[in-house]
């Protein structure tokens, strides 16, 4: 359990340090898009900052689901 919960605690602080990071980042990017989703339409922003936040997303959804999958260790 404590494994479990010092993995997820690893990818929550793993993910938020590259997020922060990215902000900072994408501060003085000049060429920016906006998504069209269907239902309308985001803020324009730039195009590394929308491929940065879907690595943070694909680290933390990895890190918290190796946590819930991860088998129980043995006694």
């Amino acid at each position: 359990m404590l494994l479990r919960l010092r993995l997820l605690l690893l990818s929550l602080g793993g993910a938020g340090l590259l997020l922060l990071v990215l902000c900072l980042g994408a501060q003085n990017l000049n060429e920016r898009h906006a998504l069209n989703l269907g239902f309308g339409r985001t803020a324009p922003l730039p195009s590394g900052f929308l491929v940065g936040v879907s690595l943070v997303i694909g680290v933390l959804s990895g890190g918290s689901l190796a946590a819930v999958l991860m088998p129980p260790r043995e006694p």
